[in-house]
């Protein structure tokens, strides 16, 4: 992989923002590329951005959004050294997007388990009232660019993480975890073939906003 997939880089800083209006809500984006916003320019026209307009059109609100995270990281790697800082301050809204690195990387099923309880507990005690919203990770049975049998073998290694993932969410209020993604739509990955593009996290935040009831169906 590491020889076929470019390595795009970051989003443009900043990985804050704001939309004006009444009753500001509270936006969290953290996790690993997709949080830092790889595959598109900015933050804005990344993960963060759509996530923030869609919800201040939708609940015609302010927004304050920041995202939280790095190119790479796995559950551990947010666990080590990204959720203190991701518990600084209160959300009213936290999108969660980790375990393709896990998959990546073939952690073990336990080790992400535990991993994912550990973020979801230490979100949950500084955002007691907060909607959590989990993704779903990559259907990576349908990523072009990934030679077989390595596309498969990371789709099956990445269900058995999402399993232990989704078990766990929903036994717990206010956590929502997207169900499998659909096909991905032309367009939908950047030059990598592998990240989303920024019509990607549009289509990818439509999805799973959708899904959630959050915004209303098209």
């Amino acid at each position: 992989m590491r020889r076929i997939i470019p390595r795009l880089p970051d989003a443009a800083q900043p990985w804050s923002g704001a939309i004006a209006g009444d009753d500001a809500i509270r936006i969290l984006v953290l996790g690993d590329s997709t949080a830092a916003g790889v595959g598109a320019d900015t933050q804005e026209d990344a993960l963060p951005g759509n996530l923030a307009r869609a919800l201040s059109s939708e609940w015609e609100r302010g927004v304050v959004w920041r995202a939280i995270g790095e190119n790479g990281a796995t559950a551990e790697d947010i666990v080590l050294r990204f959720l203190d800082q991701a518990s600084h301050e209160s959300y009213d809204v936290i999108f969660l997007t980790i375990g393709a690195n896990d998959a990546l990387t073939l952690r073990s099923r336990g080790a992400f388990r535990r991993d994912f309880r550990t973020i979801l507990r230490r979100l949950r005690s500084v955002n007691p009232k907060a909607l959590i919203l989990v993704s779903s990770l990559p259907a990576f049975f349908r990523f072009e660019a990934l030679p077989n049998p390595l596309r498969w073998a990371l789709y099956l290694h990445s269900q058995s993480l999402e399993s232990a993932a989704r078990k766990f969410a929903r036994s717990e209020p206010g956590v929502i975890m997207s169900p499998p993604p659909p096909p991905y739509t032309p367009g939908f990955f950047a030059s990598d073939l592998f990240h989303p593009s920024a019509q990607g996290y549009s289509d990818w935040v439509d999805f799973a906003l959708t899904e959630a009831k959050l915004i209303r169906q098209a």
